[in-house]
């Protein structure tokens, strides 16, 4: 376990202020440092917990990248990618934190360019000789041309990306602040391959480029790309558009949302001088562990296996969660409850090795173990809850004028029989107005007991229980 030089009493009273704030993240399952750092950027700078705890999820993912992965039985591995979208209104505070959170990545990056910049024009001297003054210099005789190594990218086409990923196997994320640019410019050139591109990258599927004018393709066996960005909430149903709601493309995505609706306000709380030095030093002890590869340059990932109480528990959530898919109506969200299976795995890997990370401990864990599993779990319940959120959000939107006349018209509360005579009063008939109640169930509605209802909204508590599917 961390060894925690946090005295409890702080820990106490920034958890309890968590408690009283408008956030459902679990802010507990992560070790005591970084519970610290999340709730004083909250308290002093306004970042709502959620969005910097989600944050940290992709900055930790992709500082992993291929070093590890998780097994659950022969053959079968995951690795620590994630796809998150930070959800919000205009001024909702969704860049601040990431911006902080991915800070010590950019500083690793600007460190590796300045680098890069020496050697290459090291290089292009070196070129500009002949091979007789390279000898005589003392130089290699044939000069290799240096390779860029970074962690980040933004702005850049899916060969432009593959040919980064083949000079750094460790892996990349690919952070952009707003993620509808992302998606929107999926065909920009061409027809759709890019989408089915990352479709296939979150699966970390091999993937192979062809360069325009060049010979030679490009043949990652192994990607890591984690995606990071911001997305207002009424661009959602954009994100849903074409068949990104029907390929599974919309059901990858982590979405971080905040209940609260109101601007956070400015204080006279200063933050510690030490607070962003404290989540580099965490990042940078993951970053430091070296990337194996093979004589093809092709990473080694150390394995990592589930202690027999740890596997216990992942399987019990996994009936649990099997049992919701099987009970449930809606293709969508059935798809994304089978995606949160993939995610607990990685949550798994994220958080036994962030916890080593904060430690003195050495060499690095082995297993993972049953605290690691619960965290995991907790993890994907939030997630799960804003799926379902997102999911109503963008049905809503979708709504043709007789159904949203219908929805607004419904209390917060109904009976069917109350809701076929609401429905009656617009024209709508019983049978269509019971089908668009199944439908939309754990989307627009929920069922609260036999025969009773609750309309749900973007920022509800969607927590759907096997008992309620009944």
């Amino acid at each position: 376990m961390e060894k925690n030089i946090i005295p409890d009493s702080v820990i106490s009273a920034l958890m309890n202020h968590a408690k009283t704030s408008d956030s459902d993240f679990p802010v507990h399952v992560f070790p005591a440092k970084m519970q610290r750092i999340i709730l004083e950027l909250n308290t002093t700078c306004g970042f709502p917990i959620d969005y910097t705890a989600s944050a940290m999820l992709a900055a930790i993912s992709v500082a992993i990248g291929n070093t590890h992965r998780v097994e659950v039985k022969r053959n079968w591995q995951e690795s620590a990618i994630v796809y998150i979208a930070i959800v919000g209104r205009p001024g909702d505070c969704k860049s601040h934190p990431l911006t902080f959170v991915m800070r010590p990545l950019v500083n690793a990056d600007w460190k590796n360019n300045q680098e890069f910049q020496k050697k290459h024009c090291e290089y292009q001297q070196a070129i500009a000789m002949s091979r007789k003054e390279r000898i005589s210099a003392g130089l290699e005789e044939f000069p290799k041309e240096p390779k860029r190594l970074r962690y980040l990218v933004s702005d850049v086409t899916q060969e432009g990306l593959s040919a980064i990923h083949s000079h750094n196997p460790r892996g990349l994320c690919l952070w952009v602040d707003e993620l509808s640019a992302w998606f929107k410019n999926f065909t920009r050139y061409n027809t759709g391959s890019e989408e089915q591109f990352w479709l296939s990258a979150f699966n970390g599927s091999t993937t192979m480029s062809d360069r325009k004018n060049c010979q030679n393709s490009i043949f990652i066996k192994r990607p890591f790309i984690s995606v990071v960005g911001t997305i207002q909430k009424r661009l959602l149903t954009e994100l849903a558009n074409g068949e990104r709601a029907a390929n599974g493309f919309i059901d990858r995505i982590l979405f971080a949302m905040t209940k609260s609706n109101g601007k956070p306000r400015w204080n006279e709380d200063e933050v510690r001088d030490d607070l962003d030095r404290e989540w580099e030093r965490i990042l940078n002890r993951l970053l430091s562990v070296e990337c194996v590869v093979n004589e093809e340059k092709e990473p080694i990932p150390t394995v990592m296996r589930f202690t027999a109480d740890a596997k216990r528990r992942l399987y019990e959530w996994q009936h649990e969660n099997a049992a919701l898919c099987d009970n449930e109506m809606s293709d969508n969200v059935v798809s994304f409850f089978c995606k949160l299976e993939i995610y607990v795995l990685r949550f798994c890997l994220i958080l036994r090795l962030v916890r080593w990370a904060v430690s003195d401990k050495e060499p690095r864990p082995s297993y993972i173990e049953d605290d690691d599993v619960a965290g995991a779990i907790e993890l994907a319940e939030y997630f799960r809850s804003n799926a379902l959120s997102v999911l109503t959000c963008i049905s809503e939107e979708k709504l043709n004028e007789l159904h949203r006349t219908v929805y607004e018209h419904l209390t917060e509360e109904f009976s069917t029989a109350d809701g076929i005579r609401i429905a009656e009063r617009f024209g709508m008939k019983d049978h269509t107005f019971k089908m668009f109640l199944t439908r939309n169930l754990n989307t627009l509605f929920r069922r609260v007991r036999q025969g009773w209802y609750k309309k749900l909204s973007c920022y509800s508590t969607n927590k759907v229980t096997s008992d309620e599917q009944d």
